[in-house]
């Protein structure tokens, strides 16, 4: 499940998503994103400032700043947004690729019925979930679009 922070960091990428796909896209404030997105103000600035460390986002200041996307929606990882935001994305600490822990209560992991069960569901789900961007879901708007105005 994710987080109620990754939804708003999910949102906030979205609106900035479509502002690049207007023809002369403009920096939008920390106000402007929570407006489109429906995110709190109160939580944006962190979410944004640990996005833009990450080099998916950029700030400008002054008067006409405000935040864009440096990273076209194609090369935006939802998986890599999420362990960015969320923290490993594994069931169990022994399954992460990134955070590895060898579960304390674990005699023997080959042998360990519950991580063999977990590790299936796992896998797969990383196969969806490594394979999307925010394109995909730029994408999804738009299909549910198509279906809903039909």
């Amino acid at each position: 499940m994710i987080t109620q922070k990754m939804k708003y960091a999910l949102k906030a990428l979205l609106a900035l998503a479509d502002e690049a796909a207007k023809p002369r896209p403009e920096p939008l404030t920390i106000e402007e994103i929570a407006r489109r997105s429906g995110t709190p103000k109160r939580f944006l600035e962190h979410i944004l400032l640990e996005i833009r460390n990450a080099g998916v986002i950029a700030s400008t200041r002054g008067r006409s700043g405000g935040y864009s996307l440096v990273k076209a929606p194609t090369e935006i990882s939802i998986s890599e947004m999420l362990r960015l935001i969320d923290g490993p994305i594994a069931p169990l600490p022994c399954l992460s690729r990134r955070a590895y822990q060898r579960c304390e209560d674990c005699a023997d992991e080959a042998a360990c019925r519950i991580r063999r069960v977990f590790a299936e569901v796992f896998w797969s789900y990383l196969v969806i979930i490594e394979s999307l961007t925010l394109a995909d879901m730029l994408r999804s708007d738009q299909v549910a679009e198509q279906v809903i105005g039909a």
